[in-house]
């Protein structure tokens, strides 16, 4: 059942991606009053499990689900019918229409697929936000290795500032020590300010290796 719902879940969302993009090439030739003559979510080889016409245009559904396609009058696409080619062009056809209205019936299908990846990204953003650990969330500070030490830090320091700058991301603030001068640190109920070691820095190049340390968090 389980395996079922999948297949179909994943049937429908080729489906919508595959009528989205051919609606990219579809209403510039519509706009451009180029003549439209199907419009079809998989391919009708030999057949098709449904179709309607309505104006000018075939609506229908394929059998053979491998993409679907939009055909243009006087262009030549998956369906590969020539015959229009050998007679004289038609005003209505894609071959009369200036260059730049091709081309943007052409590459229609391409923008829709970049606006539609930039929507969902930008919605998956707005949802779920910036993933990080707080470094005010350090209550118990950090484990360092000896490359930790040898940069001049200690188990258990709480990072604040980097360079005179606030660290609200402690994943940011792994990159700033690495390429900053000096850190600010609470160690002991004190703050004070750790010089960054120019041997500690060569060490972490050399050994091509973050500082690598463990986070305690106990809330």
């Amino acid at each position: 059942m389980t395996l079922t719902l999948q297949i179909v879940q994943f049937v429908l969302i080729i489906s919508i991606l595959v009528i989205l993009h051919e609606m990219g090439h579809f209403f510039p030739a519509k706009y451009f009053k180029t003549k439209v003559e199907k419009f079809y979510l998989f391919f009708d080889v030999k057949f098709s499990l449904f179709k309607k016409k309505i104006g000018d245009t075939e609506y229908g559904i394929g059998w053979l689900p491998l993409g679907g396609y939009v055909k243009i009058a006087g262009m030549i696409d998956e369906s590969m019918d020539t015959e229009q080619m050998k007679q004289e062009p038609q005003p209505w056809e894609f071959r009369s229409k200036p260059a730049w209205q091709r081309l943007i019936i052409m590459t229609g299908g391409v923008i829709v697929n970049f606006l539609l990846a930039w929507v969902i990204y930008t919605m998956l953003l707005f949802s779920n936000g910036d993933t990080y650990i707080p470094s005010d969330s350090l209550k118990y500070g950090i484990v360092v290795d000896s490359i930790g030490e040898q940069l001049g830090l200690k188990t258990g320091d709480q990072i604040l500032m980097v360079d005179d700058k606030k660290t609200r991301k402690f994943n940011e603030a792994v990159l700033d020590i690495i390429l900053g001068d000096e850190v600010t640190v609470k160690r002991d109920g004190r703050e004070i300010t750790v010089p960054l070691s120019d041997e500690g820095k060569e060490t972490v190049f050399a050994t091509q290796e973050r500082i690598s340390w463990d986070i305690g968090l106990r809330l």
